[in-house]
């Protein structure tokens, strides 16, 4: 119901009850002015006035045998507007004032001089008998009276805030009385009530160990908050980057269209996470567009003073890394999204997990997104839209310590200190940030397609979601020019020799007609030149200017930092990559179907049938004269020889080359003897370091625990893990030769491709 709503205009039959929420003298007469002016004159007698947290007297009325009609009203407070805009500032909060909740002699200042900043707002009516039959239904008539004067303060409360967005905007849609609404479920009590019995808790220990644990997770959100703590830390990117939204016409989904699923169902962002700036910048984003505010989840490592207070009343949903065997935990966290979600809240959290150490998309992590899909299974939410975002940067401050713990090296420790750091180093222009919307999911549409498992369905949704994460992610120059650089074995390149391998890359990706931004610059060796400045100015690319002509070559050490850009676009290129070391197979399509598997755990591919399609367009593309995928080429290195351009040994060379230093230390390993995961990762950087010495792998980027991890994932599918027998000695010698096959052949066209530039063409 709109605010100023006229007395006149409600309507009612029988007795009309406001219920006033008014803390001070000040709001009381404001509202009871309001009823004088909008009454026009005289209030109706069949109206009555209750102070909404009177809650003995709230429970007087509704004994009554009548069933009055119920209104809440309430006085809405509003900052200064300053250039269009009616938001806290640090200015405000410095002042010890919080101009959305004044003190009373600052009201009656307010209410005197600037009586635009003061509005009585009027909550959508109900009558009793309305509430109470909602009571019994959510509440089970739990608390007799006062349980039912409780429910209709607490449903008044809401009414109040809808009503008050209204006034403010939706950028201000915050819940309240969580815990309260959570705890007051008989559903939820019910499952309490099991889990007490479950673990031989007394009910009452267990209801109050419950609380607590909602009171740690539920985001007490505050509008002051969430205006300081993004005023505050809003300059730590919008010095340093250039925001850059994708639209209907550059293959991203249009904001307009979000809006209008926002109407009616809750919108769950699910961004790619490469910098711990990427929820400034979709707030950013969003705050510009007229959203509400996300529920941003966050791990409790981030919740150090002064983020961990100030976040969690902006929204900031801070929960436990691990769970442990902890089932109110579980319950507590499991219930706040399913409410969440039921309500329409907005949600925000990484599928990744963490931030990406190598620059392409992590795996899936299921937790939060089972307990969203529990929600809408059961019926506690009609339907939730997943949203994939994608937030690629030119550059990003962060990559290289994220290399450095590739390389074995400690995480940083978040902390002020960190934060500070953090801060600073965002502080100089970084080019652009490129924010794109994926096609939205519906959570109930996509379950109901991924099939009857339920465990397979979640997985099917969250592979889905990834996937249209990578379709909306741009091809950057940042990332060709590094592509470039990284196949030439340490060699330094040319400006012309650089411009050779972009141009045909350029060519793909408009043959393709996959998304890109500021990829014409690279048309021009000017382009080319200002890119590879750049990536100079950032300590990845070192140029040697003092002989006839400049050549460029990767900063030793940073190869890691090149690759990292380098694989925002990465996959992109994976089905080429496979393409060309398929034709020299006898079977080039299960040759393609091979690899495919031995890669499944660092790119996401489409179903079979699909990724056959995908591999019949790559062939078009390669050598229009292979129609039939399931036949070798005549003369495979004929083809390759005259392909324009060739990226397997770009592409795919440091994975393989991780795999096959995790496939040696374990076939060197006593099959009996348990794999301690941390030791042996750290075994791999050591060993992996030495092949490099060696020239036994071709380049440090692929000594990397990340990657480390992915092979070790593998191989765990493949039970090659866990101690067993002496055959699995025999089966692991079999995984190490299977990788060095696959390393042989990358080889192999690494060495075509060189023979097909040595010719020096002028450009």
């Amino acid at each position: 119901m709109a605010a100023n709503l006229p007395v006149t205009a409600i309507n009612s039959d029988g007795p009309t009850v406001l219920l006033i929420s008014a803390d001070t003298a000040v709001e009381r007469a404001l509202i009871d002015d309001w009823l004088r002016d909008n009454a026009g004159g005289d209030v109706p007698d069949t109206f009555e006035t209750v102070r909404l947290s009177e809650l003995s007297a709230v429970g007087q009325r509704l004994a009554e045998p009548d069933d009055p009609l119920l209104v809440p009203v309430r006085v809405v407070w509003l900052p200064r507007e300053r250039k269009g805009d009616r938001r806290v500032r640090w200015s405000d909060a410095l002042l010890m004032t919080n101009p959305r909740r004044p003190r009373v002699t600052a009201q009656r200042r307010i209410a005197n001089r600037a009586p635009d900043r003061c509005r009585v707002v009027v909550a959508e009516p109900a009558h009793a008998s309305d509430l109470r039959r909602r009571w019994s239904r959510e509440v089970g008539e739990s608390g007799g009276p006062q349980g039912f004067a409780a429910f209709v303060g607490r449903q008044a409360t809401l009414a109040l805030e809808r009503a008050e967005r209204a006034l403010i905007g939706d950028r201000y849609k915050v819940p309240r009385l969580v815990v309260e609404q959570i705890m007051a479920n008989s559903r939820f009590r019910d499952e309490l009530a099991a889990i007490a019995r479950s673990t031989g808790q007394p009910i009452g220990q267990a209801t109050v160990a419950v609380a607590d644990r909602l009171s740690e997770v539920v985001a007490v959100q505050s509008r002051l908050a969430a205006d300081l703590l993004f005023g505050a830390l809003g300059p730590a990117h919008n010095r340093a980057w250039t925001v850059r939204v994708g639209g209907n016409d550059d293959n991203g989904v249009g904001l307009d269209r979000l809006r209008q699923l926002n109407r009616s169902h809750s919108l769950v962002f699910l961004p790619t996470h490469r910098s711990y700036m990427d929820p400034l910048i979709l707030d950013t984003v969003l705050s510009a567009n007229g959203f509400p505010p996300n529920h941003k989840v966050a791990g409790d490592n981030l919740s150090f003073w002064p983020f961990g207070p100030l976040g969690r009343r902006a929204g900031v949903v801070f929960i436990r890394r691990s769970f442990g065997d902890d089932q109110l935990y579980k319950l507590a966290v499991r219930e706040y999204f399913g409410y969440l979600a039921a309500k329409r809240f907005n949600l925000e959290w990484y599928l990744e997990g963490g931030r990406s150490r190598t620059g392409k998309l992590r795996p899936p992590r299921f937790g939060i997104l089972q307990y969203l899909v529990d929600a809408v299974r059961s019926g506690r939410a009609q339907d939730a839209f997943l949203v994939p975002v994608s937030i690629t940067f030119d550059q990003l401050p962060e990559v290289g310590a994220m290399a450095d713990e590739q390389r074995g090296g400690a995480k940083q420790r978040e902390g002020f200190g960190w934060l500070a750091r953090t801060i600073k180093a965002h502080q100089r222009p970084l080019g652009k940030v490129h924010v794109r919307f994926a096609e939205p999911l519906s959570l109930r549409d996509g379950l109901a397609a991924a099939g009857p498992d339920p465990k397979l369905a979640v997985q099917k949704v969250a592979f889905e979601v990834c996937d249209r994460m990578n379709r909306a992610t741009p091809v950057l120059a940042v990332a060709l020019v590094p592509l470039a650089l990284l196949g030439a074995h340490d060699r330094a390149l040319t400006l012309d020799q650089v411009c050779r391998v972009v141009d045909p890359l350029l060519d793909y990706v408009r043959a393709r007609e996959l998304p890109q931004s500021g990829l014409d610059e690279l048309r021009r060796p000017d382009g080319v030149r200002a890119v590879l400045a750049t990536l100079g100015r950032h300590g990845v690319v070192t140029a040697y200017t003092d002989g006839t002509e400049p050549v460029y070559s990767i900063e030793p050490g940073q190869h890691l930092v090149a690759a990292y850009y380098r694989n925002n676009a990465i996959h992109w290129f994976v089905n080429r990559a496979i393409v060309e070391l398929a034709a020299t197979a006898d079977s080039p399509v299960e040759h393609a179907f091979a690899l495919r598997d031995l890669l499944k755990y660092e790119f996401f591919f489409a179903d079979k049938a699909a990724f056959r399609a995908e591999l019949a367009t790559e062939l078009e593309l390669l050598g229009p004269d292979w129609r039939d995928p399931d036949l070798a080429p005549p003369d495979p290195h004929g083809l390759l020889a005259k392909a324009p351009f060739l990226v397997a040994h770009r592409v795919l060379r440091s994975f393989v080359e991780s795999y096959l230093v995790v496939a040696d230390r374990l076939a060197e390993r006593n099959p009996r003897k348990a794999v301690e995961r941390k030791e042996f990762l750290a075994e791999c950087v050591a060993v992996g370091r030495q092949y490099v010495m060696q020239r036994r792998i071709h380049s440090a980027e692929s000594v990397s625990v990340e990657l480390f991890s992915g092979a070790l994932r593998l191989a765990a599918n493949r039970d090659l893990v866990d101690p067993g027998r002496d055959e699995l000695a025999q089966r692991r010698r079999e995984f190490a030769q299977e990788v060095a096959a696959v390393a042989e052949t990358i080889a192999e066209v690494d060495r075509i491709d060189a023979a097909n530039r040595r010719p020096k063409v002028a450009r």
